[in-house]
């Protein structure tokens, strides 16, 4: 039996040559504790030597026979046709000629065999050859290859009749390989979708089929096994055009990480990706359940991770389109209000929320101010200078005339919430009378106000409003002149509208004379 392998094996040619120089060859013993394919190979490689080198060579045995000859070193040919690597190599140089099912066949031997490396040659022809036969099938007018083999009975899907009828009702026919596919492991399906996304196939078939490979492996899988499926998942969309990749996809994919504790790599993968396409998302898409070991009740950092992705690789873009920041912003005004009731959420992440978005991202800021309204209310017991922090939140240049009317009675905001909101209105009315900019001093937000008294004078009415309310000791007294102001301030509205609607009908030769009249009554009022 040495001698008869010796014949064909550089291996045991080595072996028994040492053997023999040490002068005892019948006592020799060789131990395989890593041969290819275990006893199936070697069994192979044997029936190869005692038929004086020549053996069926097919696609079911293929991949073994190749692995069992690099392993033995059966290079050298004694006769015509003996070299077994030669031989595997030139059938290997067929696969394109090969049955689909034939296919499937060496993929699934040489995963078994544990050929998963990048530099396996074998592997990459399998593969090669299945991304081929998928091309040609998504370009034909039938979902099944011609090259199908009717005998592929290890397989499910064949070109008899009957399974071509199961195939058309159960798949489209750009997804008749998907169930072919889900015995390969995560590595080879990740490395199968990156060679189709360089072969130009279809990136939204290609996302469900990783997508079905998932749903079919994951109620199977280990915790690692699922870990690794879901990293492979993400890989996979990541390298995508991000156009071919639905919102709703992401969020699904990020509901089932929420379990897993997948690398921080793909996890900031998925995060991006979510946070590129944030317009698209809706409210129940973000109300995603802290973490174990987190008070709050929603994972309010994952969002703040969403907005400062968007802003990332969106900002630029949204600076020349505003529309998908205004959906973002409304989204998330939707989302703070949501998450106000939270007797657990800190100030620093509320504020850090309500401020994530520049300010142009609003048009109105009446949504945010409600919800600081909730927030407030459940957290009665902030002290003077949180309260004031949570405002610095609010442009009371963009809430409406019920807004500021309901926060200058408001006792839960800070009393200098309640002036600066008037005054606001009141810039906003000697705009409208006069037609010049508004000079309010609190335009972006009430942070401004505890400087107010080291930057020297300001308008003189701003001014006096700012140091009388700071006189104000009594909590009664102050609502009782904010009030005061307020009915003011709709007086001024009213006759505002009037003389517009007034002018637009009288012509212009009128305008002149009637706008006096009108502009000398005013400094009664405004008094």
């Amino acid at each position: 039996m040495q001698d008869i392998i010796a014949q064909y094996s550089g291996k045991f040619t080595k072996l028994f040559g040492k053997s023999t120089s040490g002068g005892d060859t019948g006592k020799l013993k060789v131990l395989f504790h890593d041969f290819p394919g275990g006893a199936e190979g070697f069994e192979l490689m044997l029936r190869f030597c005692y038929n004086n080198g020549t053996t069926d060579i097919n696609p079911s045995n293929l991949v073994l026979a190749h692995c069992a000859a690099e392993f033995m070193e059966m290079k050298e040919s004694v006769g015509e046709g003996a070299n077994l690597l030669k031989q595997t190599e030139k059938s290997f140089g067929e696969t394109n000629y090969w049955a689909w099912s034939d296919l499937l066949i060496a993929l699934k031997q040489c995963q078994n065999i544990g050929l998963v490396s990048d530099s396996c040659v074998m592997l990459e022809k399998c593969l090669d050859s299945v991304i081929g036969r998928l091309v040609l099938a998504s370009e034909a007018t039938s979902p099944c290859p011609s090259t199908c083999s009717p005998d592929s009975s290890g397989f499910r899907f064949s070109c008899d009749s009957k399974s071509t009828e199961s195939i058309k009702t159960n798949f489209s026919r750009s997804t008749w390989w998907f169930e072919d596919l889900v015995f390969l492991s995560p590595f080879l399906v990740e490395k199968l979708a990156k060679s189709m996304l360089s072969r130009k196939l279809d990136q939204v078939v290609i996302s469900r089929f990783v997508l079905y490979y998932q749903k079919a492996r994951v109620s199977i899988a280990t915790t690692d096994e699922k870990r690794r499926i879901i990293e492979m998942v993400i890989d996979v969309h990541y390298n995508m055009d991000q156009s071919c990749v639905s919102c709703k996809t992401l969020f699904g994919i990020l509901r089932v990480t929420l379990s897993l504790n997948i690398s921080k790599s793909s996890r900031n993968k998925l995060e991006n990706m979510i946070g590129s396409q944030l317009d698209q998302a809706s409210l129940d898409n973000l109300l995603v359940p802290s973490p174990y070991g987190i008070s709050y009740l929603y994972d309010v950092n994952l969002v703040l991770r969403f907005l400062k992705a968007f802003l990332r690789r969106e900002g630029t873009a949204c600076l020349e389109s505003p529309v998908r920041m205004k959906k973002v912003a409304t989204l998330v005004d939707l989302y703070i209000a949501e998450i106000a009731p939270d007797p657990c959420l800190k100030p620093s992440k509320f504020l850090a929320l309500a401020t994530a978005l520049p300010d142009y991202a609003r048009d109105s800021y009446d949504e945010l101010y409600h919800a600081m309204d909730i927030y407030l209310e459940v957290h009665a017991g902030l002290c003077e200078e949180e309260r004031l922090r949570i405002c610095c939140g609010l442009n009371y240049e963009k809430l409406s005339a019920e807004a500021c009317l309901h926060l200058s009675q408001n006792t839960k905001f800070p009393s200098n919430s309640a002036v600066q909101a008037l005054i606001s209105q009141k810039s906003k009315l000697n705009h409208k009378l006069h037609g010049t900019p508004s000079t309010s001093s609190f335009t972006d937000s009430p942070c401004s106000s505890s400087d107010a008294g080291k930057k020297g004078k300001k308008e003189k009415s701003s001014e006096q409003v700012v140091l009388y309310s700071g006189k104000f000791d009594d909590n009664e007294k102050l609502k009782a002149h904010l009030q005061g102001m307020q009915w003011r301030v709709m007086e001024l509205e009213k006759i505002c509208r009037k003389m517009q609607s007034q002018m637009a009908k009288i012509s212009k030769s009128r305008v002149s004379s009637s706008g006096n009249s009108y502009t000398r009554s005013l400094p009664k009022l405004c008094s």
